[in-house]
């Protein structure tokens, strides 16, 4: 099999995961190799000839499914007017102090939405003070308990200036970064994605979006707070609000306690970050796409040796 079949077929997979149908420009940004736009046409044009791959509309996909593009459409619809809520929700956030920037992610960067979708929210925080800016965030996430606003403050990964890199390099963690959608924050933003370079081992043909997020414009609480904390004093702080939260997480997890979704809750916490705990579910998820690659591979060649 040719290297860009080979590709197309990776890049289906992976989304098929989620049960989300590409289009013919999305399978060419997700590749993991740069292919000149003739042959990837021939090659898609080939792979959908011999009942490999399938087209509804202008999606393809490698289930024979078409109710997954009548989902998609549905899901693209409210994922839009989600993601207005989600600008109005992070020009809101960039006034807590030591807030640098934030970017949509999870579902919703990927411009879907059902039902049960959260706003989920990636957030970068001045150095060596994130664990005083996610401590207040969090207390005013308890608030939107009392109203049923909090799915619209999912603010589940946090790093710092100090360690922009992400330490997962895998296709994952590519994707996500290669997904975000930055709302605050253009200049951290810019110094991320330089510090995540590596994610075009991954995918060569993906350009990082910036040019959406805004400048950071500081405010008078948020100046004063963070004039308050800009000290030894804020530095302890900070360094108790980190052992405090991650001994509370790690309770969670081994009491096993479920989250909203059924899954175990954890968190990886560290002086420069706080994310959800990735080992499970990415190695999971990474596991299952190899299987369903290593499938759809073996069931070209039987087609062809037929």
């Amino acid at each position: 099999m040719s290297v860009i079949k080979e590709n197309i077929l990776e890049t289906l997979a992976y989304f098929d995961l989620f049960d989300y149908p590409l289009c013919r420009a999305e399978i060419y940004l997700f590749l993991k190799n740069k292919h000149d736009y003739d042959t990837f046409d021939q090659a898609l044009k080939s792979l959908l000839e011999s009942g490999i791959i399938y087209q509804f509309d202008k999606f393809y996909t490698l289930k024979n499914d078409q109710y997954l593009v009548v989902r998609r459409n549905e899901g693209n619809k409210k994922a839009a007017g989600l993601i207005k809520i989600a600008e109005k929700v992070g020009s809101l956030l960039i006034r807590f102090p030591y807030v640098r920037g934030i970017a949509i992610s999870g579902s919703l960067s990927k411009n879907f939405a059902d039902e049960n979708s959260d706003v989920d929210l990636f957030i970068i925080t001045a150095k060596n003070k994130l664990w005083i800016a996610r401590t207040i965030m969090h207390c005013f996430k308890k608030l939107t308990f009392l109203v049923n606003k909090e799915h619209l403050f999912c603010m589940n990964y946090y790093i710092d200036e100090q360690q922009l890199e992400i330490a997962e390099k895998n296709l994952y963690t590519a994707i996500e970064i290669g997904t975000l959608i930055p709302l605050q924050g253009d200049t951290v933003f810019e110094r991320f994605y330089t510090a995540n370079t590596w994610t075009r081992e991954y995918l060569p043909n993906k350009n990082m979006r910036i040019a959406s997020a805004k400048p950071v414009k500081g405010g008078f609480l948020k100046n004063l707070l963070e004039w308050l904390f800009n000290n030894r004093a804020g530095d302890t702080i900070d360094d108790m609000l980190m052992k405090i939260t991650g001994n509370r997480w790690l309770k969670k997890t081994q009491q096993k306690k479920l989250n909203s979704h059924g899954i175990i809750m954890g968190m990886d916490t560290g002086k420069h970050y706080a994310k959800p705990d990735p080992k499970n579910f990415q190695s999971k998820l990474l596991a299952r796409y190899q299987f369903r690659v290593d499938r759809i591979l073996r069931a070209y060649e039987d087609s062809l040796a037929h």
